[in-house]
């Protein structure tokens, strides 16, 4: 009975998160959602209060990073971006996805998948439409990097976040393990899609770009030392969260001393109700996995650091992450693999990383792609086509060099 019913719950969260409606917003059904099964007794508030409170500090930091990335939006970084990539693709398709996809890979990696798909992606596509060459291989290129190349560090992704003290990894340590099937993902992705969408990008650009504007510098140099303040603080323990509330204080206090920003714009952009939806998932996945899901997992996933065995846990999260989105997904399967050990944490991550561009369901960032995107979204069964090219390649190579990262 309280499977059935935690998993009841569970449902209609998801379905919330997949809706996305602003009468009936994701928190508006997780907290209460998770509250009921408290009060049934589905989990115990005392397992519910410190699942809670441990993940507190991880969705403080995801509201300083959101608060950061609108700040550097809004001060023209992406804008600024997107027109010099565009300027040095010239009149070339192919050049233009070339640099689509470093600039998307290094976006996600250091403010987070979310500010890829929210303010990234529009830009890219508004710059394409400019250009006048086909929208659609640029915009899988965002939307596909905004998970694929969300692996590099710890705050690049909220899984990551979640995963970190699990993995008792450093801040370096961690990114210097993942650096490898980062680069690996990035570059799959790039070949694939250059292949995928070869007819799209032989016919040459109609407009090219050649008007930049000023480079936005102080919000460059604001993020960029923000980025400085990530590795110095994964060498002295300082929290990834004090150097990004530095870096909004500087960019906040920048704008609102100018007046060009409001405080009711930086609380909106700080989506304090996805935090609490962040929260109240948490709290529904626990009970779910006290009621035998954990069981079911404890057999599934395979044990074991050589590479069959992380490859099948990366398939196995990339399966999960695609059934109930890859942040339940993180939730449940971190404590099963934490107890097998740090490189099955890392190829969970893999799983949930990439897993989740076979279809929209699998990612929160897909449904905020599909929204950005608008009338340019591609459809669900071509995302899924497209999807099973690339995610079984993409997902076997980033594991390998996962594997070979862990032996150097």
């Amino acid at each position: 009975m309280a499977l059935t019913v935690s998993v009841t719950v569970l449902a209609a969260v998801l379905a919330a998160a997949a809706a996305d409606r602003p009468r009936l917003p994701p928190a508006a059904v997780a907290v209460p959602g998770a509250l009921y099964l408290v009060l049934v007794g589905a989990v115990g508030y005392p397992a519910a209060e410190t699942e809670v409170r441990g993940l507190a500090p991880t969705i403080g930091f995801l509201v300083v990073v959101l608060v950061l990335a609108h700040l550097a939006d809004r001060e023209g970084v992406f804008t600024w971006a997107a027109a010099v990539t565009a300027r040095r693709a010239g009149r070339s398709p192919r050049a233009l996805l070339g640099r689509v996809v470093p600039l998307a890979a290094v976006v996600t990696a250091v403010l987070s998948l979310d500010t890829t798909v929210v303010l990234l992606a529009p830009v890219v596509v508004a710059t394409a439409a400019r250009m006048r060459v086909p929208v659609r291989p640029h915009a899988y290129a965002v939307g596909h990097l905004a998970n694929s190349a969300s692996l590099l560090l710890p705050v690049s992704n909220l899984t990551n976040l979640l995963a970190v003290a699990a993995t008792g990894l450093s801040f370096l340590r961690f990114a210097g393990l993942m650096a490898g099937p980062w680069l690996a993902a990035v570059a799959v992705e790039y070949a694939l899609l250059r292949l995928l969408f070869r007819a799209d990008l032989a016919a040459a650009a109609g407009e090219p770009v050649t008007d930049v504007p000023p480079a936005p510098r102080l919000a460059l140099a604001v993020v960029a030392g923000v980025v400085a303040g990530f590795a110095v603080g994964g060498l002295t323990g300082l929290p990834p969260v004090v150097p990004a509330a530095l870096g909004v204080l500087v960019l906040g206090g920048w704008r609102l001393a100018r007046r060009t920003s409001a405080v009711g714009d930086l609380v909106a952009a700080a989506d304090l109700p996805f935090a609490l939806f962040v929260a109240g998932l948490s709290v529904v996945v626990l009970a779910v996995l006290d009621s035998g899901l954990q069981e079911v997992l404890d057999r599934v996933l395979p044990d074991g650091a050589g590479l069959p065995a992380l490859l099948g846990v990366a398939a196995v999260a990339a399966l999960l992450a695609n059934v109930v989105n890859n942040l339940p997904a993180t939730l449940a399967l971190l404590p099963v693999a934490a107890a097998t050990g740090m490189p099955a944490v890392l190829a969970v991550l893999i799983g949930v990383g990439i897993g989740p561009n076979l279809t929209y369901p699998g990612s929160l960032a897909n449904l905020l792609w599909r929204r950005s995107l608008g009338a340019h979204a591609p459809s669900p069964r071509h995302l899924t086509a497209v999807g099973l090219v690339t995610v079984p390649l993409t997902l076997a190579a980033a594991t390998m060099a996962l594997w070979l990262a862990l032996h150097v």
